[in-house]
């Protein structure tokens, strides 16, 4: 039975994760690491420097220590630190949370007749400022924060969490977007109100990792 480490800097993260698990990959084990200090340190300091990247070394040496076959992170916007991770334990898969979402939306786009760009939604300021170089060069992407979705959702009021970001995707749609994928693991709540109201595909971060962590372990 593998053992899966998901680290979190949300607290809002581990329930789709979670979830995902349970329906995609039940025999799985699961372990948790939450440091919601992460997210804030960021959103304060503005950029990821050594002392970051020290701290998931931190938390990925803990998770190995513990038997984890593999490593889900859930916070998108750290790409960097991530990568320096996977560079350390490269011995086992190490995934950014957004990396097979990313292929999915890529490969869904190639396969369009006639592709628009995907669309990329974010309730996290700094993702926006890192994911979509993590595209690969010539793919279009239009990108759209839900702004105060993150806001509402940590004071509890999850419907308005939903509501901002059914409005951000809309307003890809507008843009001509194709696909809309949601960057953030805590909104994959939001998919099904996002589908109805834009009548797109939609990708969580969740379900294509654990898809992608799936295919890896048994490879």
């Amino acid at each position: 039975m593998p053992r899966i480490a998901l680290i979190h800097a949300l607290a809002h993260s581990p329930p789709p994760i979670n979830a995902a698990m349970a329906q995609l990959w039940p025999e799985a084990e699961r372990m948790n690491l939450l440091d919601d200090s992460l997210s804030a340190d960021l959103a304060r300091a503005g950029t990821l420097d050594a002392a970051m990247t020290a701290r998931f070394f931190a938390l990925s040496d803990y998770a190995v220590a513990t038997g984890a076959d593999a490593i889900l992170f859930t916070c998108s916007a750290f790409g960097p630190c991530i990568d320096a991770v996977k560079r350390r334990h490269a011995a086992r898969p190490v995934l950014k949370p957004n990396e097979a979402m990313i292929d999915e939306a890529v490969a869904f786009a190639g396969a369009q007749a006639a592709p628009g760009p995907i669309g990329l939604v974010a309730t996290f300021a700094p993702t926006l400022a890192s994911m979509p170089a993590e595209f690969p060069p010539g793919v279009p992407v239009q990108v759209a924060l839900a702004e105060g979705a993150l806001a509402a959702l940590e004071r509890g009021d999850g419907a308005a969490h939903d509501a901002a970001i059914v409005r951000a995707a809309q307003a890809l749609a507008g843009q001509g977007c194709r696909l809309i994928a949601l960057a953030q693991f805590s909104m994959a709540r939001a998919q099904g109100a996002v589908r109805t109201a834009t009548g797109l595909p939609v990708l969580t971060t969740p379900e294509s990792a654990v898809r992608r962590l799936r295919a890896l372990l048994a490879a």
